[in-house]
């Protein structure tokens, strides 16, 4: 079979939707290596080497190079038919305009519809274009992934899809989680980063869907004294961080992080205490199961799609209430025991969420509306 990915993400996005674009390729050509995979993506960038059975398809003539996003709604259906793709899937939203005439089956990944649930953090241009393209995606695709039932439910409730056309396919933790780190890369990544022997970790984009302030405002409560490390690129909320740090007086207990490998994000998350990850709302909620991979116990929401992502494997919290985020800090610091057996839940939850289920999941998909 040939499969054929909308693959923007895949070279431009270092987080989020671009891991799990490279995650879905990597764990598909490991497992199904007698397939062909090729990507269509407007920039190739060296944030991806790509495997044997995977090849790279980009725009070539001086207008498609200009006008990139029309290369990747109109032009590339053209490119399907003359490289014989058998299916092509979407990996993050957007589908070329008119796939669905073209007699080539397509599967379109959703991963969340935040721009619907929390249309404040999105300009006006943005909220309709993003609505816009979802669902005419959402409309051309043979079937629609949607990566829990929670963005199931939203692609039910709020774009009004048919729920016959959705299937939910959990997306896969990297592989790499599951690996131990060795005391020689520790010591390299705490001395990288000036990372003291106990810390918090947050991991995630530092915005305000992802409530870092309530972490900050829980430790204040609580008058914890341990150092708190915020992983994630900033955005605007970081003033906000800013603000409250000066006015409670724990500079000297933050250290913000970001841009770090896949190799020091795992090495951190072994070394970290405890991972906490109190979002409003999330898709799926990856750094749950990346630290639960990596034995890190875990504190997040249980609102949205984190029950699903955590399982039994995390203590969960309202995002609303910091002074509980403290309490249930403070207890996980005190209480080994506690803290063991989470860890061993977490652990035995991220091993239902390995890439070769998922790989075969997503195969027998693509070979259900191919028809093989």
């Amino acid at each position: 079979m040939k499969i054929g990915y909308e693959a923007k993400r895949l070279f431009q996005n270092a987080s989020g939707l671009g891991n799990y674009s490279r995650n879905t390729i990597n764990l598909l050509a490991k497992y199904y290596p007698e397939n062909s995979y090729v990507l269509f993506a407007p920039i190739i960038t060296d944030l991806y080497t790509l495997p044997n059975s995977v090849k790279a398809i980009s725009p070539t003539s001086w207008f498609s190079k200009k006008a990139r996003s029309y290369w990747r709604l109109h032009k590339v259906n053209k490119l399907l038919k003359s490289n014989d793709i058998d299916v092509f899937h979407g990996l993050s939203h957007v589908l070329p305009f008119g796939i669905n005439k073209l007699g080539i089956p397509s599967v379109l990944t959703v991963h969340d519809l935040i721009f619907l649930r929390f249309p404040n953090y999105y300009n006006k241009v943005d909220q309709i274009l993003y609505r816009s393209l979802t669902l005419s995606s959402c409309n051309h695709a043979t079937k629609i992934i949607a990566i829990s039932h929670q963005t199931k439910n939203d692609l039910i409730d709020l774009l009004g899809i048919d729920p016959e056309k959705i299937e939910v396919i959990y997306q896969s933790c990297n592989n790499q989680f599951y690996q131990k780190t060795d005391d020689i890369q520790k010591k390299a990544v705490r001395k990288k980063f000036n990372l003291p022997d106990q810390f918090i970790l947050s991991v995630g984009t530092i915005e305000q869907r992802k409530n870092q302030l309530a972490i900050l405002k829980g430790v204040v409560n609580e008058k914890l004294d341990i150092p708190v490390v915020i992983l994630g690129k900033p955005t605007e909320y970081k003033k906000l961080l800013d603000e409250y740090i000066l006015e409670s007086g724990i500079r000297k207990q933050l250290i913000f992080l970001h841009g770090t490998t896949t190799d020091e994000l795992q090495t951190i998350y072994q070394m970290a205490e405890i991972m906490v990850y109190p979002s409003f709302f999330e898709g799926f909620g990856l750094p749950v199961l990346e630290a639960q991979a990596s034995g890190c116990p875990v504190i997040t929401s249980n609102i949205s799609s984190l029950p699903e992502a955590g399982g039994e494997g995390a203590l969960y919290i309202n995002p609303n209430d910091h002074e509980q985020i403290g309490f249930e800090i403070r207890k996980l610091l005190s209480n080994s025991e506690l803290k063991t057996k989470l860890i061993l839940k977490g652990k035995a939850n991220a091993l239902l969420f390995k890439d070769q289920l998922v790989a075969d999941n997503l195969m027998r998909l693509y070979r259900s509306i191919v028809g093989e």
